[in-house]
């Protein structure tokens, strides 16, 4: 990759340089580079506790700064999962509470690197044009299956709820 420090050393070198680094930059995306840029960032620094100094200065006082910040992640997740079935942004909860164990345990950093990548990726192949048309293939025969459903309900019950059928 050329970092535009050595231009000036060697015109055709500098050239065939750009004209890769063009080449690579056109068949990768932004969001494919970032999350490399990310994954390697995060693999060469290791994982430290954000805690403040004078709490991991004190075994006793940083242990319960951990459980503190396991109880509130484990909150936010719990809240998280409440809200996949009620109203709310549940897997918005799930991931802030893993973020939240993520600044003390280097498991949940490991685990949530991984989810960030996998999220990268399925983002990367939704937007693949063969998958973007069986996804709309698949919505659609979905709902005429739905509607045939509804209509052929409509037709023999009427608008009447189930729970208000009679024995017919």
């Amino acid at each position: 990759m050329n970092t535009g420090s050595d231009r000036g050393t060697n015109e055709s070198a500098a050239g065939d340089t750009a004209t890769e680094s063009a080449t690579e930059s056109a068949t990768r995306t932004t969001a494919q580079a970032a999350a490399e840029a990310s994954a390697d960032a995060a693999e060469e620094t290791p994982h430290v506790s954000k805690a403040p100094a004078f709490i991991k200065a004190r075994r006793t006082l940083h242990l319960s700064w951990q459980v503190g910040v396991f109880v509130v992640g484990l909150a936010v997740i719990v809240a998280g999962a409440a809200m996949l079935v009620l109203p709310g942004p549940g897997w918005v909860a799930i991931f802030a509470g893993l973020a939240i164990w993520a600044t003390e345990f280097a498991w949940a950093h490991l685990v949530l690197r991984w989810t960030k990548r996998k999220v990268t990726e399925a983002a990367q192949k939704a937007l693949d044009p063969e998958v973007r048309r069986r996804n709309i293939i698949l919505t659609t025969t979905g709902l005429v299956i739905a509607g045939a459903l509804i209509g052929f309900y409509l037709w023999k019950y009427g608008l009447v709820l189930p729970w208000d059928l009679k024995d017919q």
